[in-house]
């Protein structure tokens, strides 16, 4: 198959504003593709709105859209409109997650359902409608987290949230497979951003760091030549969870 590029594609990013998300969406449109970018809250607003200049600023087209994506007919919403202001949809990211680190005999009922709700359920039905939307030789792919190879304690619901996941995957790559839709996850190390630091001390940081190359956590920038190839020429990859983490785990 010939060389495959970004060039005037159309890219849904969910939650495309800020971090690992925040960078795909500028990446991408370095690379030639204009860009939907998902966000869910009014906090994250001047951010997507500083990441649509930003990817104008390269050329590209960029429209925002915010929403709830545990909401099935928020994320049917959001393919429609990207749809209506491209045209098409090639590429579907989502990298839509919330982290939880909390004891099993302390968890709520609710921190359980808010927790699979973010990471399953909005996975589930992003996936869905991407296959419901993309183009023929589209690309989904799923930010996932390296815990699903862990033996650990304190992240029942994150790492259970993100499990289903890849049933989705493999159940998803087969079914748009004859559409050359390929469906993939990446399961990146603790990443070096906002989001894991809340959950954790100093001393479970530097053991974090410590279980990876050169002891340090996985960098959004090592992260994004892959979520690249997965949508470029890596198209051959499907129905797999690719752990990009640095030797952090394995299987």
């Amino acid at each position: 198959m010939a060389k495959i590029s970004l060039q005037n594609k159309v890219t849904v990013v969910a939650g495309g504003a800020k971090n690992l998300g925040g960078l795909i969406s500028r990446s991408f449109a370095k690379e030639g593709s204009d860009i939907f970018i998902h966000y869910n809250s009014d906090a994250t607003k001047a951010t997507a709105e500083e990441t649509k200049k930003e990817v104008e600023a390269l050329g590209r087209k960029a429209v925002l859209f915010q929403a709830d994506l545990t909401k099935p007919d928020n994320v049917a919403e959001l393919f429609k409109v990207a749809k209506e202001e491209f045209g098409r949809v090639d590429i579907a990211v989502n990298t839509v997650g919330m982290v939880l680190r909390k004891p099993i005999v302390e968890t709520t009922e609710e921190e359980y359902d808010l927790m699979f709700g973010i990471n399953s359920k909005a996975a589930y039905f992003f996936i869905k409608e991407a296959g419901k939307n993309l183009e023929k030789d589209g690309k989904i792919i799923t930010v996932v987290t390296s815990l699903l190879a862990a033996f650990t304690d304190g992240y029942s619901t994150y790492a259970g949230g993100k499990a289903p996941v890849e049933h989705f995957t493999r159940a998803a790559a087969k079914e748009f497979g004859p559409r050359g839709i390929s469906v993939t996850a990446i399961g990146p190390g603790p990443m070096d951003t906002p989001f894991f630091y809340g959950q954790e001390t100093p001393e479970r940081v530097e053991f974090h760091k410590s279980q990876a190359m050169n002891g340090f956590l996985t960098v959004i920038d090592d992260i994004v030549p892959i979520v690249k190839f997965l949508a470029t020429d890596g198209w051959w990859i499907t129905g797999q969870t690719i752990f990009a983490n640095g030797g952090y785990t394995t299987r």
